[in-house]
């Protein structure tokens, strides 16, 4: 048993990885976009993981709960990327084109996992054919977790920002104040399984209708 946690966790370790820091990366892009260049100026404008790498939420967090999980779930996070929202040209608009980059990451890279199985899956069979299935696998349920998980309309999620840009101006600065008690809810609602029953049927139906897109049945 705790050859297999291990071979799964080498395997998930790099869809892993590019799927948290990737998603904080593309922050720093639409921010810098749009006129804030507060990432870009603290070089987290970066296709590079390490810049992004947070030791506890990108390596350990997820490892510990990969094991204590018998392979059966995964999460974690990188270091936030820095977003000044007032530097923005519209802050208010501009603020969910910032907020939807990391989940449209996110999404891209799920496409491209999906790519690299179907590929998996029709080259001939080699020693590199399962571990690239199999990190495949992992590369499209993650970045579905994660899409799903930062479209969740709460701050400081992503999806919390859309809505505090969507909403009219007096309801989304009562709705942004629900930020500092943010964390605090998703812990509650992970612990009492309440985040697992909203995001379960939303991650499987992502999922598969990336799989579907790519025939891979």
């Amino acid at each position: 048993m705790f050859e297999s946690l291990i071979q799964t966790i080498a395997v998930a370790a790099l869809p892993v990885i590019f799927a948290i820091t990737l998603h904080e990366a593309a922050h720093g892009y639409a921010a810098l976009h749009f006129g804030d260049p507060t990432a870009w100026q603290q070089g987290r404008i970066s296709l590079n993981p390490l810049r992004h790498i947070d030791f506890l939420g990108t390596i350990v967090i997820p490892a510990a709960i990969l094991i204590f999980s018998a392979g059966t779930f995964l999460f974690g996070y990188a270091k936030p990327v820095p977003v000044d929202f007032s530097r923005l040209r519209h802050p208010k608009s501009d603020m969910l084109w910032v907020a939807a980059a990391g989940p449209a990451a996110n999404l891209l890279m799920a496409f491209f996992w999906a790519l690299m199985l179907k590929l998996a899956w029709l080259m001939p069979s080699h020693v590199f054919t399962l571990p690239l299935s199999e990190m495949s696998k992992i590369g499209i349920v993650i970045n579905c977790v994660l899409m799903v998980l930062n479209l969740l309309p709460l701050p400081p999620l992503d999806g919390g920002r859309i809505a505090v840009s969507l909403l009219p101006h007096r309801l989304s600065w009562r709705f942004a104040q629900l930020e500092r008690w943010g964390f605090p809810i998703l812990l509650v609602l992970l612990f009492t399984g309440i985040l697992g029953e909203i995001m379960n049927p939303l991650v499987k139906f992502a999922a598969r209708a990336i799989e579907s897109i790519f025939g891979l049945y």
